[in-house]
C-alpha cells in the first residue's frame, strides 16, 4: 500500500481509525470538528479513502514522469498537457481549440463567470443548485434566479429569460441527486441550438452511474452550438489530482485560456499527465464499475433506511448514480434546527438552505451525501437523525 510521503515514518493521522471515528469535515469547508464524539459526515461529497485507486496513481505518476519529465514538471501551455487535451478533444469530436484542461471543474466555472459575468448579470440556475456556484455568483455581484426542480429536473417552462447563462448540473445533480430527463435536454438543447441561451452543462458525475441508462448530454444534444460542457476526474479517479476540462466555442475557450495566463500561469502538468497515463492503460472503466459498486451499496443502504425510519411526511429523492440524496422533511420542519441537534448527537448534513439564493427556499430541506461513509454507518447515522426528526417534531414550540 502506498501511503502520504508527506508524514515520513510517521503514521498518518487517520491511520487504523474507523471512518466514523474521523472528524468531520466542516460543512462549510471552514476547517473540521475536532470535539470528542464520534461523527458520522453526511456533509461533505467526497470520495471514501477505499474508493481512490492509490497505487495505480502512483504507478501513473512514475511513468509520466519517466517518460516526460522535463516536459511535465515545468512550465507548459495553459490550455493544458497537450496530450490529454488531444484526448478529451478526440473524446468529443471537437478541435483541440475547444477545449480547455482546468484544475477542477470548479475553477472553469470560475473563468466562466469572470469572462460572462457582469454586476446584476441574471444567472438561472437550479433550485436547488451547487453552493459553490452560488458564492461564485455572489462574488461577482451577479443576480442566481432559481428555476424550479422536480423529479426530472429543471422545468424548461419556468425558465426567465433573456440571462447570461443557465447553470445546470443534469445528472445526478449536486446537491439533489436528480436526473434531468431526456425530453427535457432536448428542450434545452433547442433553446441553445437557437441561440435563446447559453447552457453551461456540469456534468462531474455522469459516468458514476449505477442505476437506469445513460443520456445523452445536452452538448451532444444541440451538436456542440450554444452549450459549454464541463467535465472533472475527481469524482472517477481521483479529487486530490484537481484535473477537469471545459469544451465550448473555441472563440470563448479562448478568451478563458487569456483569462488563465494572467490567474495561474500555468497548469498542474504532472497531475494531467498522471490522468493520462491512467486513461491510456484503460484503468478508467475497470476503476468506475469498482467505485460505482461500492457507492451503489451506500446509496441503497440510505433509501432502505429512509423507508424504514422517517417519519410520515418526509420525501426524498431516489438517484440512480452519483454522491448525494435530498431530503424534504415533513411540512413545519426547520433544517437548521435538526441540523443543531444532530451536530450535538454526532451526524452532521448540510442545511438545504445553503443551496438556494439567501431566503429563497430549502429551510425544511437537507442535503445528505453517502460517498464517505460506510453503509453500517450510513444506516447508523440516518437511523439517528430520524430519531431527532421525530423529536423535534414532538416538542411543543413555546408561545
Amino acid at each position: 500500500m502506498i501511503t502520504p510521503g508527506a508524514w515520513g515514518n510517521r503514521p498518518h493521522p487517520w491511520a487504523g481509525v474507523r471512518e466514523n471515528q474521523r472528524p468531520a469535515p466542516n460543512r462549510a469547508g471552514g476547517g473540521i470538528y475536532t470535539g470528542p464524539m464520534a461523527t458520522i459526515s453526511f456533509a461533505r461529497g467526497v470520495p471514501a479513502p477505499e474508493l481512490l485507486p492509490v497505487e495505480e496513481l502512483a504507478d501513473c505518476a512514475r511513468a509520466a514522469i519517466e517518460r516526460d519529465g522535463p516536459t511535465v514538471l515545468n512550465y507548459g501551455p495553459v490550455g493544458g498537457y497537450p496530450p490529454l487535451r488531444e484526448w478529451i478533444a478526440e473524446r468529443h469530436g471537437v478541435d483541440t481549440r475547444q477545449v480547455l484542461v482546468t484544475n477542477g471543474s470548479l475553477q472553469g466555472l470560475s473563468l466562466l463567470a469572470a469572462v460572462l459575468l457582469d454586476r446584476g448579470s441574471r444567472i438561472l440556475v437550479e433550485g436547488p443548485t451547487y453552493d459553490r456556484a452560488l458564492r461564485i455568483a455572489a462574488r461577482h455581484e451577479a443576480e442566481p434566479v432559481p428555476v424550479p426542480m422536480d423529479e426530472d429536473g429543471l422545468d424548461p417552462d419556468a425558465l426567465e429569460l433573456p440571462a447570461a447563462f443557465l447553470y445546470t448540473i443534469p445528472t445526478f445533480q449536486n446537491p439533489s441527486g436528480r436526473t434531468l430527463s431526456l425530453e427535457r435536454r432536448r428542450r434545452l438543447a433547442e433553446l441553445a441550438r437557437n441561440g435563446e441561451m447559453l447552457v453551461v452543462e456540469d456534468d462531474p458525475y455522469a459516468l458514476v452511474r449505477f442505476g437506469g441508462e445513460p443520456l445523452p448530454s445536452i452538448y451532444e444534444l444541440a451538436g456542440g452550438e450554444g452549450v459549454v460542457h464541463s467535465f472533472s476526474f475527481s469524482k472517477i479517479v481521483s479529487p486530490g489530482l484537481r484535473v477537469g476540462y471545459l469544451v465550448g466555442p473555441a472563440e470563448l475557450i479562448a478568451g478563458l485560456e487569456a483569462l488563465a495566463v494572467q490567474t495561474y500561469l500555468a497548469p498542474g502538468q504532472l497531475a494531467q499527465a498522471t490522468v493520462l497515463e491512467f486513461l491510456r492503460r484503460g484503468l478508467l472503466e475497470p476503476n468506475v464499475e469498482r467505485v460505482a459498486a461500492q457507492l451503489r451499496e451506500r446509496r441503497d443502504a440510505m433509501l432502505e433506511t429512509f423507508e424504514q425510519e422517517l417519519p410520515e411526511g418526509t420525501s426524498w429523492s431516489r438517484p440512480e448514480g452519483g454522491y448525494f440524496a435530498w431530503l424534504d422533511l415533513p411540512p413545519g420542519s426547520d433544517a437548521a434546527a435538526l441540523l443543531a441537534r444532530a451536530e450535538q448527537e454526532g451526524v452532521t448534513f448540510v442545511n438545504g438552505s445553503d443551496f438556494f439564493p439567501p431566503g429563497q427556499g430549502g429551510s425544511g430541506s437537507a442535503r445528505l451525501a453517502y460517498s464517505f461513509v460506510s453503509p453500517a454507518d450510513v444506516r447508523t447515522g440516518v437511523t439517528r437523525l430520524a430519531g431527532l426528526l421525530r423529536d423535534l417534531r414532538s416538542t411543543p414550540v413555546a408561545v
